[in-house]
């Protein structure tokens, strides 16, 4: 008899590791579909390069399961205005003068509605067409996104959105990182040293703050205190006003030529501006002589 009892709870055991190893197998095999994108609020940063002409990225997918699909598998990407909202309280609260911005409509185009993933593939993407020139470096931009399902395909719940950062770069500067130059020279003769953060504007010119003035990412700040340098094809540098600030720029010192150039020197590069001007803000004028340097790779 309970031999018997021994041989139906065995049995029991069987059928139910049985059915463990089905559901686990089922989860193993599931091609589950995800936006590619960081755990941090399901951002995705694209850094583009400031160009003049159009400048292409993309917005992938990804299956998951053991193997990939052995058939397509189709999603619908639309925009999304409600992930942005969720990022700018989540991180910024009420201080709506912090808050990220949705990048214009004239400055991209998402080539297709969808994403495909081609069977025996674990991944796809689709194209978007970026017309970077003109976006403020002081602003983060995103383009709020959501995967919809279009045939049957299976969505993972947390990534089926995504917000899509645009970074600005150039030559000079990024976005992406703080570009800080150490800057040495002297105002109205005096020897001065600083750090300098420097701003991408457009493909051949940067923003950064004038002299040793402190930088304060505030709006009217930035118009009272910063200028721009802009860079010809021979590595001149034109001087000019960013907003308030007004400035002369003094074409007469060997030693500070107002040139860009890349020195090389034991395997290591170092951009370096050589600059000569003047700047008034308010009634204090402050003329300037110094060498604004950064190691590149």
């Amino acid at each position: 008899m309970k031999r018997g009892y021994i041989a139906i709870i065995t049995l029991s055991i069987a059928l139910v590791s049985c059915k463990d190893n089905e559901v686990f197998e089922k989860e193993m095999y599931k091609n589950e579909v995800a936006l590619i994108s960081s755990d941090y609020h399901n951002t995705f940063k694209e850094v583009v390069r400031l160009t003049g002409d159009e400048v292409i990225g993309y917005v992938a997918a990804s299956s998951g399961g053991t193997h990939a699909p052995s058939n397509d598998l189709v999603i619908g990407l639309e925009e999304d205005s409600e992930p942005l909202v969720k990022y700018n309280f989540a991180v910024y609260d009420n201080s709506e003068d912090l808050y990220a911005k949705s990048l214009p409509k004239e400055k991209y185009e998402i080539m297709d509605n969808k994403i495909v993933i081609r069977a025996g593939e674990l991944t796809g993407r689709t194209m978007i067409k970026l017309r970077p020139d003109g976006l403020s470096p002081d602003s983060t931009y995103f383009i709020g996104l959501k995967a919809t399902n279009a045939s049957g395909v299976e969505i993972k719940s947390k990534k089926s959105t995504m917000l899509y950062q645009v970074i600005i770069e150039n030559e000079y500067a990024s976005q992406a990182n703080s570009t800080m130059y150490s800057m040495v020279g002297f105002a109205n003769g005096l020897a001065t040293a600083a750090n300098k953060q420097l701003f991408p504007l457009t493909s051949n010119s940067v923003r950064m703050v004038a002299g040793s003035e402190t930088f304060v990412s505030k709006l009217p700040n930035i118009a009272k205190n910063c200028l721009i340098l802009e860079m010809d094809e021979f590595n001149n540098v034109k001087i000019k006003p960013y907003k308030d600030i007004q400035v002369v720029q003094l074409d007469n010192d060997p030693m500070y030529p107002n040139k860009f150039k890349v020195e090389e020197a034991f395997g290591m590069r170092t951009n370096v501006f050589l600059l000569s001007y003047q700047y008034t803000i308010g009634n204090v004028t402050t003329l300037m002589k110094e060498r604004v340097e950064m190691q590149v790779k």
